[in-house]
């Protein structure tokens, strides 16, 4: 069934749009309270008393709250959700809205700490894609504003003065929510003041309670909630599943050029192809090709064609472990979720310029703010231009970059965002970069070879286009109920010409075989991916729960046409480049279609306040189609699959989340045995148990995970008929990971990971069992630790260290050598002072010759980048 999906999908999109639209009446609020710095005043102003710093209208529907807090009942105490954060400026300073539909149900609880309003307000929770707010100095006399979930029913709101404490006043609004007017301060201490009409005080005034900040709030690295797990807003230690999550702050310390120097904070592993070429990974013993996009497939990750611009990312989710039942096909090993900048309220403009080895040259620009006066069109755009060689010879590389983004807040329940990316990549030498083991790393009487010697030709190349188109429309019904709806539309066409090794050294220990291939025309892939799911949060009796139900459908085709032809051999350690081509030796011309459709169900139960059960499950369709255009063959497949996962998590102390956990993953597996029977497809089947804690007053997270993850209907070899294969195979990996992530002290923090795993081949037919998969490594471990001064001489300076360790590896299921293992160190420096930061990163100090990859029986291996250093220089307005 062929299904015309581009207009298919704008249709349900178009529906669902509609339906999140309805009119809902506002109605004004009348409480009141003043609030000053964390002091309550028992006397009320009169309507004629109240100074409102604009006219604006919205400003009709705000009222000062009274004097005292509204008394909540047991019956009330849900979590309030905060949907959105604005700041605005005014003529006293400036005002922080807190978008929610319930702004009398929350409490604020403030304090004065130095120079930072602090505001800790209990059953409250923000749910913001792009996870935590933060705004630097958002007007004059304002340093900094974050709003953060403190932990899983607390939010946090802290507002820090450039020389002291600001004044704050609150006020309600059905219109906007929980607003707090901010008026920066010239002392040191706040002093009440005094309205017409109001007798001064007597008393002295409490003094507020001095702490000294050490270091600046944003650099904590913990992140206390994602939604890659359960595509809930939902905090991490209520997910049975080991999470991690690489917030901005490292990425923004790090520098890395790449995706894996982002990962390998948690313990990814390259894979397959070098990362100057592909996103390739490994996780827990198996490939991972599954990255996402807020949420969405990267189908072009599965084709090993893009490395990842990093220009446009805020964060990194790592999910470990099977997760079909929200997101449908996938590797059994853990997925990846890319999660992009998003656009905001104050305008911001960065301009960032990196400088270093091997001639690289990277301006980037990050600019942000509203369009309108009311901030309710909202843009980003982010876009960076990369020129660079590298340690290999002949190796070239421009890369161009540009991701618009604008934001629709069409009113307090509903939000659209359209985001888009456009990416030029031009690269010599082709996708190869590969050496020869027997060459490099095994004995040979000619020595090694160096490891910039290149084994194809100077006139290889790999050029890539890629065009993403999507949107994604939010719409709350009420605190209770909401709908989202994502669609994306994704180009990318490949030009290639590559000479790559096709034989291992011949009895000289000199010389291998080479072929050259090229596309005759551009591969073109085109995706289209479409999902719609509802959140519903309700209770059955005292039972909590918080369900999703959903969809999702997908089509990509390919069209692929290439030539391969004979090139000279080549000798390895005294190349003689540009001999003529032999014999054409043949090519395909393609056809690939693959569609899915799935439905999902998921229910996150809260059986007590310490004990939550997550239960799911999904049904898929899948159907391939492959057309050899050449010989006027085609042939079509469809599958179906159940993918169910149970999860508990049991709370004894707050701190501390015991889970354990089951699901299942699956792949389609295409063609058929010598009795014309389909394959089935690829099951992945996990059992894990882990412990969860919270240390230091919630500022560092741990997770302790142990896992037992088996693939089945594997293919290999039919024994009654060596043509053919069956589906007998089975492969399992074991293991034990440790992640560490946050705060020891107020501007020392460290990510981490260590992970045990043992995958080997466990059933058979041409494989030794027993024999360990190809390219896993057992041991794997980072840390990645900084420090950054917050106060005296040395403010704003900052230094970090950080050290990956990579165990060994067997290139291929015969294990017939190993890959080495090896240890990298990096460390960075930094300066901030305002709007101006520049730092330097050292990576690789030490030199260490590693290879970060490896593939097949011709002991092709990849080398890693040696010792370089990295200058950045950021200027922000």
């Amino acid at each position: 069934m062929r299904l015309p999906y581009p207009v298919v999908c704008w249709l349900i999109s178009v529906v669902s749009l509609t339906l999140a639209n309805p009119a809902y009446p506002e109605q004004p609020l009348v409480k009141k309270t003043l609030v000053r710095s964390g002091e309550v005043f028992k006397e009320i102003q009169t309507l004629n008393q109240l100074q409102f710093p604009k006219t604006n209208a919205s400003y009709l529907w705000r009222v000062p709250r009274q004097n005292k807090f509204p008394e909540l009942s047991q019956a009330t105490t849900d979590v309030v959700l905060v949907t959105d954060v604005q700041v605005n400026s005014t003529d006293k300073g400036i005002e922080l809205i807190l978008v929610t539909a319930n702004s009398l149900k929350l409490q604020v609880s403030p304090k004065t700490q130095g120079n930072s309003y602090i505001a800790d307000i209990p059953n409250a929770k923000l749910q913001l894609r792009s996870g935590d707010f933060r705004q630097s100095k958002p007007g004059a006399g304002i340093a900094l504003i974050t709003v953060a979930n403190l932990d899983a029913n607390t939010l946090r709101v802290t507002v820090i003065g450039e020389m002291s404490a600001p004044a704050v006043e609150l006020f309600d609004s059905t219109k906007e929510g929980l607003v707090f007017g901010v008026t920066p301060s010239t002392s040191t201490a706040q002093q009440p003041t005094t309205t017409p009409g109001q007798k001064p005080s007597t008393t002295e005034p409490e003094k507020p309670i001095e702490l000294e900040v050490t270091a600046p709030p944003d650099t904590n690295y913990r992140v206390p909630d994602a939604t890659t797990a359960t595509k809930t807003d939902t905090p991490l230690r209520d997910v049975p599943a080991s999470v991690q999550v690489i917030p901005q702050q490292v990425i923004e310390k790090q520098q890395p050029r790449n995706l894996i120097g982002i990962l390998s904070n948690a313990g990814v592993v390259q894979n397959n192809f070098s990362s100057r070429i592909a996103d390739t990974f490994s996780i827990r013993g198996f490939r991972a090709r599954n990255v996402y996009r807020n949420g969405v497939k990267d189908r072009f990750a599965d084709v090993a064609a893009l490395s990842s611009s990093l220009t446009n990312i805020d964060r990194v989710e790592v999910v470990r472990g099977p997760n079909s039942v929200i997101y449908g096909q996938v590797n059994p090993g853990g997925i990846i979720n890319i999660v992009t900048k998003k656009p905001l309220s104050q305008p911001y403009y960065a301009l960032e310029v990196r400088r270093g080895a091997y001639e690289l040259f990277e301006p980037s620009l990050d600019l942000s703010g509203p369009v309108t006066k009311d901030g309710s069109l909202s843009y980003r755009l982010n876009t960076s231009y990369r020129t660079t060689e590298d340690f290999t010879d002949f190796y070239h590389e421009k890369r161009f970059f540009v991701s618009p983004v604008v934001n629709w807040r069409i009113g307090k329940n509903t939000n659209l965002t359209f985001d888009s990316e456009y990416e030029d990549i031009q690269q010599s030498l082709g996708t190869g970069l590969e050496q020869i083991a027997s060459a490099t790393i095994l004995p040979n009487p000619n020595g090694k070879i160096p490891i910039n010697r290149f084994l194809g030709e100077p006139t290889d190349f790999f050029n890539r286009q890629l065009h993403r188109y999507n949107y994604n429309l939010e719409h709350r019904f009420n605190d209770n109920w909401s709908i989202s709806n994502s669609f994306q539309a994704a180009f990318l066409t490949l030009d290639l010409r590559e000479t790559s090794v096709t034989s291992l050294l011949e009895a000289d220990n000199r010389t291998i075989e080479r072929d050259l291939t090229t596309f005759p025309k551009p591969t073109e892939y085109e995706a289209y991916t479409l999902d719609t799911h509802v959140i519903g949060d309700f209770n059955t009796g005292s039972i909590k729960h918080k369900l999703l139900v959903g969809f999702d459908l997908f089509r990509q085709t390919r069209r692929t046409s290439v030539l391969r032809t004979a090139a000279a051999p080549l000798d390895v350690f005294n190349p003689v480049y540009g001999q003529p081509l032999g014999d054409t030796l043949g090519g395909v011309d393609v056809y690939f279609r693959d569609d899915a459709l799935g439905f999902y169900l998921q229910d996150q139960v809260t059986l007590a306040n310490n004990l939550k059960l997550l239960v799911g499950g999904r049904y898929d369709l899948v159907e391939n189609e492959f057309a050899n255009r050449i010989a006027s063959t085609s042939s079509v497949q469809s599958d179906s699959a159940f993918s169910p996962r149970v999860g508990i998590v049991y709370q004894p102390i707050a701190p501390v989340s015991l889970y354990a956990s089951y699901s299942r993953s699956f792949e389609q597996e295409t063609g058929a045995d010598k009795n014309d029977n389909l394959f089935k497809p690829r099951l992945g089947t996990q059992y894990e148990v882990g412990v969860k804690t919270d240390l230091f007053d919630n500022k560092l997270s741990a997770t302790l995970a142990l896992y037992d993850l088996t693939l089945t209907n594997v293919l290999t070899t039919d024994p009654t008929d060596p043509n053919y294969s069956v589906q007998t195979g089975e492969q399992r990996s074991r293991g034990v990971e440790l992640s560490v992530t946050g705060e020891i002290l107020p501007g020392w923090n460290v990510i981490g990971f260590y992970g045990y795993t043992d995958a080997r081949i466990t059933k058979d037919n041409d494989l030794p069992v027993g024999n360990r998969v190809e390219g896993i490594p057992q041991h794997v471990a980072s840390l990645w630790t900084t420090y950054t001064f917050g106060t005296g001489s040395l403010k704003g300076f900052g230094g970090g260290i950080g050290f990956n360790y990579i165990g060994d590896q067997m290139p291929d299921n015969l294990d017939t050598y190993t890959v080495p293992s090896y240890f990298l160190t990096n460390a960075a420096l930094y300066y901030r002072q305002n709007n101006f930061s520049i730092g330097l990163n050292l990576n690789n100090i030490f030199n260490v010759r590693y290879y970060e990859a490896s593939f097949d029986y011709l002991q092709r291996i990849i080398p890693g980048r040696p010792y370089t250093a990295e200058l950045s220089v950021k200027w922000e307005f």
